[in-house]
């Protein structure tokens, strides 16, 4: 069993930075893959960047590519997701999920353990 705990969002300008972290519960993290998706309002929940437990494997959505970095503390049992140049387009909830598979996938239905949610906006 695995809890996730997201923090680091806010209210940001446009073209500013935020760097948002998911903290997990148990000694067994490093084991995990761990992805963040977003949700904005009438819009499908999306895959933003993924992380397998070593980093070996990362993948990021095409829109999100150059503009976030997504990495990882094993011995602090946080994943970072370090997100610049923001846009409006990247308003949205954004969740980090983890699963037990040692491949990143985008599918969201593939993670079994969901954090809460934290809320970013870019205004214009």
């Amino acid at each position: 069993q695995v809890q996730l705990v997201e923090s680091g969002g806010g209210l940001v300008q446009v073209g500013g930075s935020l760097r948002l972290s998911c903290v997990a519960s148990g000694r067994t993290f490093n084991y995990y893959t761990v992805a963040w998706f977003r949700q904005s309002p009438g819009k499908e929940r999306e895959f933003v960047a993924g992380i397998t437990g070593n980093g070996a494997d990362i993948s990021y959505v095409d829109s999100v590519e150059g503009r976030f970095t997504i990495s990882r503390d094993n011995a602090k049992n946080t994943v970072y997701l370090q997100m610049t140049r923001l846009n409006p387009e990247d308003t949205a909830v954004y969740y980090c999920a983890a699963r037990l598979v040692p491949v990143v996938t985008d599918v969201s239905g593939s993670y079994r353990y969901w954090g809460q949610g934290t809320q970013v906006t870019v205004s214009s």
